[in-house]
């Protein structure tokens, strides 16, 4: 059998499952389907709480640190010490990844949020959506 010929049948039997799966209805009881649409976000929502509230934590203990490097270097560096210039690069690696990382918090927290409240606005216009459909279906039975 050549390939295009095995293409052919497995493209054949793929639109055939497919057909089924579209053409048919679970029997009554199994699937589990009531019909609607609904989709439940609050866990979206929470962890974009979460992940706010431990921005503005890691925010507030993360930055204990930077005054102490930066007055450390600076103290260092005053006294002669070769190690000022490595503990203000201690400083400023803290400070870079800190921001890194409350960025990355508040990427993650807004994200969430903003998917939430598009899940929540994608309801109501599929609901005013299917409103029309409703009323054309009374008619029609």
């Amino acid at each position: 059998m050549s390939f295009e010929q095995e293409w052919a049948e497995l493209r054949a039997a793929a639109a055939a499952r497919g057909a089924m799966q579209i053409n048919s209805v679970p029997a009554e009881g199994g699937g589990g389907n009531s019909g609607d649409l609904v989709v439940n976000r609050d866990d979206l929502g929470a962890i974009g709480n979460d992940a706010y509230d431990l921005r503005v934590k890691v925010s507030r203990e993360g930055d204990h640190a930077r005054p102490a490097t930066f007055d450390a270097a600076i103290a260092l560096t005053n006294g002669n010490f070769t190690s000022g210039s490595a503990v203000l690069k201690v400083h400023d690696r803290w400070n870079t990844h800190l921001k890194t990382l409350l960025d990355s918090l508040a990427h993650i927290s807004n994200h969430l949020d903003y998917t939430k409240a598009q899940h929540a606005k994608d309801d109501v216009k599929i609901e005013g959506d299917l409103a029309p459909i409703s009323k054309l279906t009374e008619y029609m039975n």
